[in-house]
Order: C-alpha cells, then sequence, then structure tokens
C-alpha cells in the first residue's frame, strides 16, 4: 500500500509538468507615457544639507502607505529654485527619479498635511 503522501506528491507533479511553463493569456502593452508617469508622494520635509563638493540635498520624512513607521530619505536636489519658498518642517508633495545613482528631487511643491492612516488628497 502507497502512502497518501506519495500519491498526492505524484499526481501533482503530473499535473504540473503537464501545465505550460507560462501563461498563454495576452496582456494590454503599457505605453511609453503609461510606464514614465511619475508618482507623486506626500512628506514632511525634515532637513537640508549641503555637501562640500556643493551637493545640496534635503531629507524627507515620507509618509508610509502601510502600517509602517515613518521612512526618512535624503533627495539631491540638482535645481535650488525647486525648494524657494519651502522652509524646514512643511509638508510637500514631490517627485523623484534615479539619477546617477542618486534619488533626485523632480519636483515639490508645499501641500496641506497628510494625517498618517487617511488618503491624501
Amino acid at each position: 500500500m502507497l502512502n497518501p503522501f506519495i500519491l498526492m506528491f505524484a499526481s501533482s507533479l503530473a499535473t504540473a509538468m503537464g501545465a505550460p511553463a507560462h501563461s498563454t493569456e495576452t496582456k494590454p502593452v503599457e505605453t511609453a507615457t503609461e510606464a514614465a508617469r511619475p508618482v507623486t508622494t506626500y512628506a514632511r520635509l525634515t532637513s537640508f544639507k549641503e555637501e562640500s563638493d556643493g551637493k545640496l540635498y534635503v531629507r524627507l520624512k515620507l509618509i508610509p502607505r502601510a502600517k509602517i513607521p515613518f521612512t526618512v530619505q535624503a533627495f539631491r536636489v540638482r535645481d535650488r529654485t525647486l525648494l524657494a519658498g519651502i522652509a524646514e518642517g512643511s509638508w510637500v508633495r514631490f517627485t523623484a527619479k534615479h539619477i546617477d545613482g542618486e534619488n533626485t528631487l523632480t519636483s515639490i511643491h508645499v501641500a496641506p498635511e497628510c494625517k498618517r492612516f487617511r488618503e491624501c488628497d
């Protein structure tokens, strides 16, 4: 008499071997503009820091999307005019890209405070 576990394993293996390696379902292709659409993130600007080589960085306390603690990340600012009129402690909405191996701000604007665990506009 064969062990029921071995029979179940053998039938599962036979089913898997007969299944196609990948799905034959066709999925809609994303256009380049849909794939490149920037994602806006809410954060609180915690500080500015200028390196000795002249690079400017901002530290942003990001609003989590799940029930995890806030995260603080540094972003390089290539265009200093983006920060005109934005003070430390301000709530902001921003977009960023990974450029030359660094997280780099592409846009930043003052925004109303975004409460944790609530929808932001």
